[in-house]
């Protein structure tokens, strides 16, 4: 009984918080559009009897997918949500793998100072940090006035509404979420693996590379994971910092959902969304599976 309720805690966690809403989204998908409140016309019956649900599940078309398929601003919404959120990913893994390498390094009354400067930007609203970005990134903000200061410009640079201003406000948002998985991998590393590996020829650049990297791994994948979903899905920092020129799936659900109010087209884009996170992440999974029994 103790291992049942230790299994069951985080499945009726997941089916609470994710299998239910998913199943509402993909019924909504599934329905029409209508010009009331909700704004769709059901057509899955889950009350009905099995029979009835049957022969609806033999009735039932997918339209609004389908309409995902003829319409070009969707798929090339989600190629340039795909493009923006893989190359802010690795813009955030080229920042943060050497903050949190020198953190591991930091002697150890340091680091829960180094920590908590880490942590410290979630003190503030999210909201507010993006806003603080509009005024440095625009032309009269903060950067354009220091680099005419300083002479290395002579005019203001345009930064704000392009897609570089959506790099820098991803980059600096998940930049913790990629510090602290690799930090916490790097913090166990064992030194004496450094130094064995220098003594049978490599240089520091050679043992860094063939043995912190390697058993740093997973910390990297997780950080990887941590910063690509949630930018993947990205409204807020587009809206703000990229301007109308911006294209990302997180917008158009918005005016889907708000400006249209066309619900089943927007939950049929969701749910395809969801999809293209949930496979690789099941895929990665599976993998590390059968590495894990390989080494047994």
């Amino acid at each position: 009984m103790r291992r049942f309720f230790l299994i069951a805690i985080p499945y009726a966690w997941l089916t609470l918080l994710f299998l239910v809403p998913f199943f509402i989204v993909l019924k909504i998908a599934l329905s029409d559009y209508a010009l009331s409140i909700p704004p769709y016309t059901p057509k899955l019956d889950i009350g009905g009897s099995w029979m009835a649900l049957k022969d609806f599940f033999a009735a039932l078309d997918f339209e609004n997918f389908v309409f995902l398929t003829t319409d070009d601003l969707y798929w090339k919404a989600y190629l340039s949500s795909l493009k923006i959120a893989t190359i802010s990913t690795l813009l955030t893994l080229a920042v943060g793998y050497p903050i949190a390498y020198a953190m591991a390094q930091a002697p150890d009354e340091w680091r829960p100072t180094l920590m908590m400067l880490i942590i410290l930007p979630f003190w503030t609203s999210f909201l507010i940090r993006v806003y603080a970005w509009m005024g440095i990134l625009s032309k009269e903000g903060f950067l354009n006035q220091f680099l005419l200061w300083t002479g290395i410009i002579s005019e203001p640079l345009t930064i704000i509404n392009t897609n570089t201003a959506v790099y820098i406000g991803i980059v600096y948002t998940y930049l913790p979420f990629m510090i602290l998985p690799i930090y916490a991998a790097l913090e166990k590393l064992d030194a004496s693996l450094l130094e064995a590996a220098e003594d049978l020829g490599c240089s520091r650049f050679q043992a860094f590379w063939l043995v912190t990297i390697p058993l740093s791994k997973n910390g990297i994948i997780a950080g990887s994971f941590l910063v690509f979903i949630p930018a993947l899905g990205e409204f807020v920092i587009p809206s703000l910092l990229g301007g109308s020129k911006t294209l990302m799936i997180g917008k158009i659900l918005w005016e889907e959902f708000f400006s249209n109010r066309d619900w089943p087209v927007a939950s049929a884009v969701a749910v395809v969304l969801l999809l293209i996170l949930i496979i690789p992440i099941v895929l990665f999974q599976r993998n590390q599976q059968k590495q894990a029994e390989a080494e047994q």
